[in-house]
């Protein structure tokens, strides 16, 4: 501890979701260590400390974990942005099995958050996720053995856990590799030169349920307090979104006149994915969470986020918060 403040470990508290985690603790009255491979860009606003996780003894974590005395440990880390898929197994899975041997070892036994992704369910069509999880990407198929491995650590009294499955994210700081981050990337050329815009994209076909990345956060924030253990708790807005409306809102917060051309060409396997939904009711009625900004404000606080990035300044974007929305 840190006088009166509880102390949180966000691991992957670089990336994309974890940086958003760790901002959330921090607004929330803890104090932030952060853990990733490498120290971020910029100056950021919480303690760091570089460890290879894959790579690192479990030991050496364990003593991390016992030196910081965390109520809370998340792990954000197995990131897929721009990810080969033979290597996914290494920082999906492995990782978090270097965590799960960790908190064995250490004698402090703080709560741990894992983070899923939508994806472990494998293909869905109306109606949502089947009766059991038959993940057909790499990325899906790592990140499921992440999740049995917690749970059955869960399970065996080893750690206190719980498991939140991530729909897509979105909001400020959404990766240059993602459907709107190349929309985007194409878009801020022009608004600085006035002229208007060309996008390019794979056929928009797909329909997802998207999350802004700081509900998300509140999420993993909430999940910290609750006492549920073992479980996995989806979490999304429950609305399967075209993703082809979400380019249109992009394009019209930009303010660029813009032509998108839709191509069939080679897709990622991240294209394969044509329909995702959760129900986000049981991490209500578990967590007391519920999401509570619309699309619109996700995709224009992004735009802004994004301008600034792209002109080289570092303040971090900062909007009102809006009321809770109830379940």
């Amino acid at each position: 501890m840190t006088g009166d403040r509880p102390r949180a470990v966000v691991l992957g508290g670089t990336g994309f979701v974890g940086r958003h985690v760790a901002d959330a603790f921090a607004d929330a009255g803890h104090d932030v260590l952060t853990v990733a491979r490498r120290a971020p860009a910029l100056p950021g606003r919480h303690r760091f400390t570089a460890l290879d996780l894959a790579g690192a003894d479990p030991g050496t974590l364990a003593r991390l974990l016992d030196a910081e005395g965390p109520v809370a440990v998340v792990d954000a880390t197995g990131s897929s942005w721009g990810l080969e898929p033979d290597r996914m197994a290494e920082r999906c899975t492995r990782l978090s099995g270097q965590l799960l041997a960790a908190l064995r070892r250490a004698s402090w036994r703080p709560r741990l958050i894992h983070l899923g992704s939508v994806l472990e369910y494998g293909p869905q069509s109306p109606g949502g996720p089947g009766p059991a999880p038959e993940p057909d990407t790499a990325y899906g198929r790592a990140k499921l053995a992440a999740t049995r491995a917690v749970l059955a650590a869960a399970d065996a009294g080893d750690v206190d856990a719980v498991v939140l499955r991530l729909v897509n994210a979105l909001g400020p700081g959404l990766p240059a590799t993602s459907l709107l981050g190349r929309v985007a990337a194409a878009l801020a050329p022009a608004a600085r030169a006035g002229v208007p815009g060309r996008v390019t994209l794979a056929p928009l076909v797909a329909r997802r349920d998207v999350v802004d990345v700081r509900d998300a956060a509140g999420a993993v924030l909430a999940a910290a307090a609750r006492p549920v253990t073992g479980r996995v708790l989806d979490i999304g807005r429950g609305e399967a979104v075209p993703v082809r409306s979400l380019v249109r809102l992009l394009v019209e917060v930009s303010g660029v006149p813009a032509t998108v051309d839709e191509r069939t060409g080679p897709d990622d396997w991240r294209a394969a994915v044509r329909w995702s939904c959760v129900d986000p009711a049981p991490a209500a009625t578990a967590l007391g969470w519920w999401p509570r900004r619309d699309l619109r404000r996700a995709v224009t606080d992004f735009w802004h986020d994004e301008l600034r990035r792209v002109a080289g300044r570092a303040e971090p974007m900062s909007a009102g918060e809006p009321r809770q929305r109830a379940p």
